[in-house]
């Protein structure tokens, strides 16, 4: 940990304390958090899915080393706070999961979630007990640090067969006890869900923009009592869905992309090099 890392540190728990919503977007590499930086956005996330596709891998596909690298270059390219996405911990025991987030300090990160997915069909989430000593792992390891480290739990059930309300809200009410700092559930279907959940809970909840018919506006989750809003891969998406239309019109002899395309100036001006 150094001077930079705390100070980091500081500013990301500072967002979580202070009143109002605040969005925090998913870069899925250095120069799209530098643009996200340069937007003024006050703090970033990487998306597992994100960073795994632009190097050709399916979400899940990336080892532990392999994501911490992945954050270690956004946390050292940009100055501000940065959270990670590292799935489940990278193993089953929680002491795994604990030291997952020690090393995760140990790249610059400020921040991390966890959830409760095992990715496996059969048998798509940890058991509730095990689920909360995972967090409680987590938690622990999250203390130790020298500096406040964000812990996000994430409660995963609702992406699943047989979703149910009520188990998410119980999920995430023990996962605060057992020491997580944000809430955090994909899937709410919509914003009555939302309300229950902030309301269930005391810690700050994220929302995650990015499911058709699922995503909300900032003002309606603010009202909702949302705390931070974060966009998984919909920003990356959002930049391929650019790429495929510019390829079909190069394929079919065409270049109009071009007029809606940012000149390099000003993409180096917004990214600050």
């Amino acid at each position: 940990m150094n001077t930079t890392q705390n100070a980091k540190a500081e500013r990301f728990r500072a967002l979580h304390d202070q009143p109002g919503t605040f969005i925090i977007p998913n870069p899925w590499d250095v120069a799209s958090a530098h643009i996200l930086e340069g937007f003024g956005f006050e703090a970033l996330a990487t998306s597992s899915a994100a960073s795994a596709s632009v190097i050709g891998k399916k979400d899940g596909g990336l080892s532990r080393d392999g994501a911490l690298e992945h954050a270690r270059a956004i946390t050292q390219a940009t100055d501000v706070p940065v959270s990670a996405d590292l799935e489940a911990g990278f193993g089953d025991e929680p002491e795994i999961v604990g030291e997952t987030v020690r090393l995760a300090a140990g790249v610059g990160l400020v921040g991390c979630t966890i959830e409760d997915a095992t990715r496996k069909p059969d048998h798509p989430l940890y058991e509730f007990e095990l689920a909360v000593e995972r967090i409680a792992a987590a938690a622990e390891a999250a203390r130790s640090l020298p500096f406040p480290f964000i812990l996000t739990a994430r409660a995963h059930n609702l992406l699943y067969s047989n979703p149910s309300l009520e188990e998410t809200i119980r999920r995430l009410q023990a996962y605060e006890k057992a020491g997580a700092d944000v809430l955090f559930a994909p899937g709410l279907p919509d914003l009555v869900a939302v309300r229950e959940v902030c309301s269930a809970v005391s810690k700050p909840v994220n929302f995650m923009v990015g499911i058709k018919g699922k995503s909300f506006s900032v003002a309606e989750l603010a009202a909702a009592g949302v705390k931070r809003i974060s966009l998984a891969t919909s920003l990356y998406r959002a930049a391929m869905t650019g790429l495929l239309e510019a390829a079909r019109e190069v394929k079919n002899g065409q270049f109009g992309f071009l007029d809606r395309c940012a000149t390099t100036a000003e993409l180096n001006e917004i990214m600050r090099i």
